[in-house]
């Protein structure tokens, strides 16, 4: 095992460009990740690695290691995959990145069921609004809100999420109730942008008579997370664009009001990005199948509580 966890390492170091930052993925120390990528190199008698003070760079020798490494390390998994199917008993650990709306309210919460169901699972969780890598990452699962932009990953679609544009009751009396995208425009709103490291697009996707329009929104309020947002509609601050199922107690106590209800929001695609090596891994599809159907649920659940005007 000593040397596949030395290719496991290489591997690492050569995705992320970095021995510190490979450890830190691996939970190894610095030392130790050192120290296999210099038993590899001894093993195979080449330097896989240019290293300076300030840069590691693979060697041509590392380049052409790196595919041979994967394809040992994709065989390795699918045979353990393969035994572990049949005995139904899903070990290691996981990794999993989503949305920090999505995170809190509808993965965190399966977590525990699911792991006291597979008790020799462990689930690494990553909240972020920014866009994730799930190959630099070392992620398994990806659950994201939209279109992704990667054709080589796989999709599975979980549902259309609902969205609604809010603002609070103070807000709205002092600046008046836009009831179109366009009047959100011209009267100057405030509109609250979740906005994040490779954005590329800020603007609001609306159902107008015409189709759907985008709407070139401006604000002096701006996060990239989400629950921040939240709470500065809340406050008073602006308008901001959620899906339902993250503000559906605040939409129904009434303090937050759907605005703009003339040209409502596109829904957008929830689902969950994997490779198709990760599919084969037991401990993934299970956990994709036993969080989908919940999730999924509590989704349609916060919407039909919530009977917006149409």
């Amino acid at each position: 095992m000593s040397y596949l966890d030395n290719i496991r390492t290489f591997v690492r170091v050569y995705e992320l460009g970095s021995m510190s930052a490979a450890g830190r993925d691996l939970r190894i120390s610095p030392a130790v990740t050192s120290s296999r990528i210099s038993q590899l190199e001894e093993h195979l008698s080449v330097r896989l690695f240019q290293r300076t003070t300030r840069s590691l760079t693979p060697t041509e020798h590392g380049r052409a290691f790196y595919t041979g490494a994967c394809e040992i390390l994709e065989s390795v998994e699918n045979a353990e995959a393969q035994v572990v199917s049949i005995t139904e008993n899903p070990k290691g650990s996981l990794f999993v990145a989503a949305p920090l709306g999505v995170g809190r309210r509808l993965i965190a919460p399966q977590v525990p069921d699911f792991l006291e169901t597979y008790p020799e699972v462990n689930v690494r969780l990553r909240l972020t609004d920014r866009k994730v890598d799930l190959t630099t990452e070392g992620l398994d699962l990806a659950f994201f809100l939209g279109q992704p932009e990667d054709s080589n990953l796989r999709i599975r679609k979980i549902s259309d999420v609902e969205r609604v544009l809010c603002a609070a009751p103070a807000y709205l009396a002092a600046r008046g109730t836009p009831m179109t995208g366009d009047e959100i425009l011209e009267k100057g709103h405030e509109c609250l942008n979740l906005r994040f490291p490779g954005a590329t697009e800020f603007q609001w996707r609306l159902k107008t008579p015409e189709g759907v329009r985008k709407f070139p929104i401006a604000g002096r309020y701006e996060s990239d997370d989400g629950d921040v947002l939240t709470d500065w509609a809340l406050g008073g601050h602006g308008i901001a664009l959620k899906p339902i199922f993250e503000i559906a107690d605040h939409l129904e106590e009434g303090r937050l009001v759907p605005v703009a209800t003339e040209t409502p929001p596109e829904p957008i695609q929830m689902a969950c990005l994997f490779t198709h090596r990760r599919r084969q891994d037991p401990k993934t599809r299970m956990f994709m199948e036993f969080v989908i159907d919940r999730i999924g649920a509590v989704v349609r659940d916060a919407e039909k509580r919530v009977q917006l005007p149409r």
